[in-house]
């Protein structure tokens, strides 16, 4: 394919290196057929989505082998919350060099609208999916892949593509790092995001940021208000990581222009509120992440994964505190599939979250304290890194959820 004006080998779906977003209504039921054209094993993860991980489901230990074709459905509840989510591969092994190749899409739930005041229901929206890329004899590598190597970000797989807005005008922005291992930190100087959704969980209370922190897997909806005519760069700012550095790059260019309006009131208060601060505790747990760096191994509580153990089981209907450590000097995304979490404090700082959320940097050497209940489904799936070569390498780990 063409991407970024150059010819490149990829691995991708329907041909596209940004594949068709997916657009759905809580309650919906979704059948999507996956046919394997790849010379190797592969699966599908429906990230974020609070629905089964049974049968063909959302099942990530599924092996849809080359030449198979796999009928996956989705039957989503009638209270899945809106927002942005996104899919990708998920073979242990095989997800970071599958979706740094370009295997990964964007999902919207519609209805975060709802929540808005009604002169703001029917704004333009944009999404911003965020991929890089890296060219080796004319192929996006898929082996000894380094995430500290220069990169080519992209936004919808364009790069550098122009974003429209009105001088006072109030948009959707669908921020979503749909990559495998690099973080970004988003900036539109001069013009503040005001968040409605933190991984498709709505807020109770909008906040504003000049910046947001994306993490791979991290995705926030927000408003943003047009600023006077001209052009300003959407950037990503220098990050260190712990373990890679990231320098500034100019992602897209935000052209205000046309007659300008009155900026709207924006809201202050959103969607009902979830709490779990005085909920009754079940089960207290410590997670633990480790890593060897000689080996390039990753750990969980010391074990590297197997999909043939299970690590934690839980009761459906329970809630647990989890305190999440990071033993290492670099930062790790902490995500868990099926149920969303509370962050409750940062390094011993309580954290008064306005949202659940499926995705945390955990800070190096630092913790992590999480709530969750479990809710409607059994089965086992995983929590991990989403650093797709840390989570390959071993840090992830299997949770059951029984009745």
């Amino acid at each position: 394919m063409e991407l970024a004006g150059q010819p490149i080998q990829a691995l991708v779906y329907n041909g596209e290196y940004m594949p068709p977003t997916i657009r759905i209504r809580p309650g919906d039921r979704l059948d999507l057929t996956l046919v394997n054209k790849l010379p190797e094993n592969t699966n599908l993860h429906v990230h974020g989505m609070h629905v089964s991980p049974q049968g063909n489901s959302d099942d990530v230990f599924l092996h849809i082998h080359p030449g198979e074709t796999f009928h996956y459905v989705y039957r989503f509840p009638n209270d899945l919350d809106p927002g942005t989510y996104w899919y990708h591969s998920h073979l242990h092994g095989l997800s970071e060099p599958q979706v740094f190749a370009g295997m990964s899409g964007a999902i919207i739930v519609d209805g975060l609208d709802q929540y808005l005041p009604h002169d703001l229901q029917h704004v333009t929206e944009h999404l911003i999916a965020l991929k890089d890329f890296q060219v080796r004899n004319g192929t996006i590598p898929t082996t000894s892949i380094d995430s500290n190597a220069p990169t080519t970000r992209t936004v919808n797989g364009q790069l550098d593509p122009t974003i429209h807005i009105r001088p006072g005008e109030t948009q959707v922005w669908r921020l979503a790092n749909i990559g495998a291992d690099i973080f970004y930190k988003v900036r539109l100087p001069g013009r503040p995001f005001h968040v409605l959704a933190e991984d498709a969980n709505p807020v109770s209370t909008v906040w504003s940021a000049d910046t947001l922190v994306l993490p791979p897997g991290k995705r926030y909806d927000v408003l943003v208000q047009g600023g006077p005519n001209g052009r300003n760069p959407l950037q990503t700012l220098a990050y260190n990581q712990g373990g890679d550095q990231y320098p500034q790059v100019d992602l897209a260019t935000v052209v205000s222009t046309g007659p300008a309006t009155t900026p709207a009131t924006l809201p202050t208060t959103f969607a009902p509120a979830e709490d779990l601060t005085h909920a009754m505790i079940d089960q207290h747990r410590t997670i633990v992440f480790s890593e060897d760096d000689a080996s390039n191994r990753f750990f969980i509580n010391g074990k590297q994964f197997d999909a043939d153990r299970v690590d934690v089981r839980s009761r459906l209907g329970s809630v647990e505190e989890w305190t999440v450590r990071n033993s290492t000097g670099e930062q790790h995304p902490f995500h868990i599939h099926v149920n969303d979490f509370q962050v409750m404090s940062v390094n011993g700082i309580p954290h008064h979250a306005v949202s659940p959320q499926d995705t945390v940097i955990l800070p190096a050497h630092g913790q992590v304290v999480i709530r969750m209940r479990f809710t409607d489904f059994t089965g086992k799936f995983v929590f991990h890194c989403h650093i797709l070569n840390h989570e390959d390498h071993g840090m992830m780990a299997t949770i059951e959820v029984v009745p």
